[in-house]
């Protein structure tokens, strides 16, 4: 009996052995399946939402695509650069030819300005549609001609916007009361002028002398130019051949070549032939309208007070090439008093001292 019992004791203890393990086993088989369970509805999940991002993203870009179609594309404005202007043609397509010429009628400044709206403050001008060849300024001795200086300004103004000229008018004024010097009037002109803008070509022109052609153009040649070549006063025809008085241009270089113009003819008369001399001693020579186009006309006045003739001009004129290299541009001395920029010119008042 008691062998019998610890029989059936083993027995169950094995038993419970193998059900014991038995349920172990099985716990371990759920939770492994359990577990990959989860990753599989994980992964599922992920698949699902990348799948409708797709969508999502494939839905939008139709959308904008077929939003496209047919709507104008968005352009973004194109900003046109101003069209460079070309140069002027060297001979004005402006021009009229012979030109009325009468002082018979009074002036208004008024209407001069009225009738040349694209003449600036200080008496500049440039023509609107080209560029200009040359920049031109234009130097005007003076004193107590104010009636003349209106018929200039009237006639002047219209001719030289005809012939395409980016030009600025300026009138020297000699203060006081001493002799008259308009040489040295024409070096402060051309000094002056340039401190205002990088002027290439000078014309130097008498108040009471008016073309009577435009096609005698202001500005400058490869050689000094005579622009009063006849004059009504010598009955339409060039006094002598080496006169350089009345109107006359020069480019900068040929101007500093000759060092400008003498200072010391006080009084009228002489200073021309001078310049003539200094051009010659130079190797220039002078150029010329022909006498039909280079007509002028002169408004007919007495001697000016304090503008006699100069009774050295003779001795001076004959020392010129010993002197013309001291006695210039490089010797100029002057004090401005006044300087007013006006409708249609710059009056620039200076004292240039005495003899």
């Amino acid at each position: 009996m008691p062998g019998e019992t610890a029989l059936n004791f083993n027995l169950l203890h094995r038993t419970c052995k193998l059900v014991v393990l038995l349920c172990f086993l099985h716990i371990s088989v759920t939770v492994v399946f359990y577990v990959r369970s989860l990753d599989l509805r994980f992964a599922f999940v992920q698949n699902q939402q990348s799948s409708h991002s797709n969508r999502s993203a494939s839905t939008t870009a139709n959308k904008d695509a077929k939003s496209g179609e047919g709507s104008p594309e968005r352009k973004t404005p194109e900003v046109k650069a101003a069209p460079e202007l070309k140069k002027c043609p060297e001979t004005s397509p402006l021009l009229v030819g012979p030109l009325r010429v009468e002082f018979n009628m009074p002036v208004s400044l008024d209407k001069v300005k009225k009738d040349n709206p694209r003449v600036e403050v200080g008496g500049r001008s440039r023509p609107s549609d080209c560029v200009a060849l040359q920049k031109v300024a234009i130097i005007i001795p003076f004193r107590k001609r104010e009636e003349h200086l209106k018929y200039w300004l009237y006639y002047l103004h219209p001719i030289l916007q005809r012939q395409q000229l980016d030009y600025g008018v300026y009138v020297i004024n000699q203060d006081g009361d001493e002799i008259f010097n308009r040489a040295k009037l024409l070096n402060v002109g051309y000094t002056e002028a340039l401190k205002e803008y990088d002027y290439n070509c000078f014309v130097f022109s008498d108040v009471d002398l008016i073309p009577m052609d435009d096609r005698n153009t202001y500005r400058c040649f490869n050689q000094p130019r005579h622009l009063s070549v006849s004059m009504d006063k010598f009955g339409f025809r060039l006094p002598y051949n080496q006169y350089f008085g009345g109107v006359s241009s020069m480019s900068k270089e040929q101007y500093l070549k000759i060092n400008g113009f003498p200072n010391n003819y006080w009084g009228w008369g002489g200073e021309d032939d001078d310049i003539y001399n200094r051009l010659a001693s130079k190797g220039m020579s002078i150029s010329r309208a022909t006498g039909d186009i280079g007509k002028c006309r002169m408004i007919r006045h007495s001697r000016d007070k304090q503008n006699e003739p100069n009774p050295q001009r003779f001795d001076r004129i004959a020392h010129t090439r010993e002197t013309m290299m001291r006695d210039g541009i490089n010797s100029l001395s002057y004090k401005v008093i006044e300087k007013e920029k006006l409708d249609l010119y710059t009056m620039i008042t200076v004292d240039v001292g005495k003899p």
